[in-house]
């Protein structure tokens, strides 16, 4: 045999093997009996296991809910005929979820057949997508508001002032009417200030974020009827940002306020901080950052409006206005920052990602 063609050969032979263990695309074989037998290091990752652990483990006892289950499985193994997915959300004992695309194929190892699995997850790309929109709609219906509580203010001052000079006409039993027209209006002014949101641009200045955090830990121990337990979790290796003290107080403050609301009694917040890399902020690459979560295990926000959490006149209360968390996302858009949530049963995070000053001026 010519030597060209054996060299061929081991250079084929080399790469094949050396391959998966390189590749991004989480690999998984299944032998006949749907069991794993090899997972390469970025299924490994994807799975947060070792192969020594995964290693005979059955598939269906990897994941807890998924489109891709036994009988599909074994209809691939009998007819050889491959099949692909996109955008697959599969759940986890532990309930946590990845979003995948999947293609599963028929293979032949040592003359028996066996299943190969490729997953590539597309959380990120999803998110991203999902934020940009999001971030488009967001910003249309605050634009709405903003027009429409322009539109009211205008028409109730002069019904304000209208009602002060006919109480000058009027009798001591006549005035009671006034009064309440004039309370109205207030009450209708003080709605639409707060729907136009903050009205003033940020104090800049830098400080520490934690003196920040220990000032709304503080305030809600002081304030907690309901005896919730409040733990802290910081970074002490975050260095000091630029920001507005009372506007960043006052987002926290909302955010702990609406998680003590909807928590029973003995429930758990956590503070914490971590300083993050490689973070897409408004469709930007941030590599630096400060990450802010408050976390708490209470019953979830309601799935139907976790996208539009954040947009005015949105509340998950039949007592809320709508208006408290649509201010927290102006606040932290005029930081340059980005306010998110995810949440399901037993755990919801809000995070606010800050970029360090060196990264905002980029």
């Amino acid at each position: 045999m010519p030597s060209n063609v054996v060299n061929l050969k081991k250079i084929k032979l080399h790469y094949q093997q050396a391959l998966p263990n390189q590749m991004v695309t989480a690999v998984v074989v299944l032998d006949h009996d749907l069991a794993i037998c090899y997972v390469n290091p970025a299924a490994e990752a994807l799975l947060v296991k070792s192969l020594s652990k995964l290693y005979r483990l059955p598939i269906d006892q990897v994941f807890y809910n998924t489109p891709i289950n036994n009988n599909r499985l074994q209809q691939l193994l009998t007819t050889g005929q491959e099949f692909s997915d996109s955008d697959v959300t599969i759940e986890f004992f532990d309930h946590q979820q990845i979003t995948v695309e999947i293609t599963a194929s028929s293979v032949m190892f040592e003359q028996c057949p066996h299943i190969l699995l490729e997953f590539k997850q597309i959380d990120q790309q999803k998110q991203i997508s999902s934020e940009a929109f999001q971030q488009q709609q967001w910003e249309s219906a605050r634009d709405l508001i903003r027009g429409l509580a322009h539109e009211i203010k205008n028409p109730l001052g002069g019904l304000r002032g209208a009602a002060q000079l006919l109480d000058l006409e009027l009798n001591v039993e006549q005035k009671e009417y006034t009064a309440m027209i004039i309370e109205q209006a207030d009450r209708l002014t003080n709605l639409v200030d707060r729907l136009l949101g903050p009205n003033h641009l940020p104090v800049m200045k830098l400080q520490n974020i934690h003196a920040i955090i220990e000032k709304v830990f503080q305030l809600t121990q002081f304030d907690n009827p309901k005896n919730i337990t409040l733990a802290r979790d910081y970074d002490p290796s975050i260095p000091e940002l630029t920001f507005d003290q009372d506007k960043l107080q006052q987002t926290i403050i909302n955010i702990v306020n609406n998680a003590i609301q909807a928590l029973d009694d003995k429930s758990k917040i956590t503070l914490r901080t971590r300083a993050a890399s490689n973070k897409t902020i408004n469709g930007k690459r941030v590599k630096l950052c400060a990450e802010i979560s408050i976390i708490d295990n209470g019953p979830g926000i309601p799935e139907h409006i976790q996208s539009t959490l954040f947009y005015p006149m949105v509340s998950g209360r039949a007592s809320g206005t709508g208006l408290g968390l649509s201010i927290c996302q102006t606040i932290i858009h005029q930081h340059n920052g980005k306010l998110s949530c995810k949440s399901r049963p037993g755990h919801t995070e809000f995070t606010i990602l800050l970029p360090f000053d060196s990264e905002k001026s980029q």
